[in-house]
């Protein structure tokens, strides 16, 4: 039965009573006719005053909170004398109609990101005793079928809350300290070096202590991925030196190969020269090389554009072609 409804009954019961309380003295004549009169003309007066007085209030003091999709809220009753208390769940988008002193405080069910930074005083010793500064980001929401469990057991709940102090506070009560330390204890396992390539193995290490530390909660942890790792700078100079130093190599490497394969092909072509000189050798006989000489002097004589030319020539005034001694004279 709503506020309302308990209003009217209450009214109607008030009047009823007057009403029964003035026939009683019509019937017995205890009062005038005249007295009579205005006194039941007060009374109702008074009892519409009231009961406009009583609708007024009702008004004034009832609420019809809104929760909006994507939230699921619990509604609670405020009292004017006791204690507040838990009236129902009510999902969004809805709004419970108008209730006396109705609130409702809206926890968002979609999904939030909180990340969790090591840096500075928080960084990490990795395995090898350097210092890491990384970050850890974790995605969960809060299961729509557990709000009252949520709010009751892991939430705190002050005048003007909203709904993302609501989940910051119950993420800091429960998830928050687990997590950095499963965080801190997964990386510790590695070498500064390794942690880069097994950024997936420890983000699925991590979500899965975390989800088993939160099973049976209205914490729905769906993911958890580390990021941003970041080394000393004495480190990241030396592997960007190495790197350098790395690139050089190749690149000397790849210039040796270059004259490797130029050495070879100079070697095929000397191999070659020195093929062809061998069979010309073999065919560039005296007699021929004379024969040579003859027709070239012959082209030459008839030749409108000449220049005188001495060659040696032998006893019958024909060229000589072989290697001689000047000093001699023969």
């Amino acid at each position: 039965m709503s506020k309302t409804q308990k209003l009217l009954i209450v009214g109607g019961i008030l009047v009823a009573c007057i009403a029964g309380y003035v026939e009683y003295l019509t019937q017995n004549d205890i009062l005038e006719q005249s007295k009579l009169i205005a006194l039941s003309d007060r009374i109702q007066k008074m009892t519409g005053g009231i009961l406009v007085a009583c609708i007024v209030v009702w008004f004034l003091g009832s609420r019809n909170p809104i929760t909006p999709a994507g939230y699921v809220g619990y509604l609670t009753q405020d009292a004017i004398l006791g204690q507040s208390k838990f009236i129902g769940i009510q999902t969004g988008p809805s709004s419970p109609g108008r209730t006396w002193l109705a609130n409702v405080t809206n926890v968002s069910i979609t999904p939030y990101t909180f990340t969790e930074a090591f840096a500075g005083d928080t960084s990490v010793l990795a395995k090898d005793n350097l210092l890491i500064q990384f970050q850890i980001h974790v995605i969960w929401n809060v299961k729509s079928e557990d709000v009252k469990n949520f709010i009751e057991k892991y939430a705190t709940l002050n005048d003007g809350n909203n709904s993302e102090e609501v989940i910051t506070v119950a993420y800091n009560n429960l998830v928050k300290e687990p997590l950095r330390t499963y965080a801190r204890d997964e990386l510790q396992k590695f070498n500064s070096l390794d942690i880069k390539d097994k950024i997936s193995e420890i983000s699925a290490a991590l979500s899965d202590r975390i989800q088993k530390m939160t099973e049976g909660t209205p914490f729905n942890i769906r993911n958890v991925v580390v990021s941003n790792i970041q080394y000393p700078q004495i480190v990241s100079d030396s592997v960007a030196e190495k790197l350098a130093t790395t690139q050089i190599l190749e690149r000397k490497q790849m210039e040796i190969a270059v004259e490797e394969k130029e050495k070879q092909k100079r070697i095929v072509q000397a191999e070659g020269i020195a093929r062809a000189m061998e069979i010309i050798q073999l065919k560039l006989t005296p007699q021929y090389l004379q024969h040579e000489a003859i027709e070239a002097q012959k082209l030459m004589v008839n030749s409108p554009n000449h220049s005188v030319i001495y060659i040696p020539v032998g006893y019958n005034g024909v060229p000589l072609v072989g290697t001689f001694n000047t000093s001699t004279g023969k």
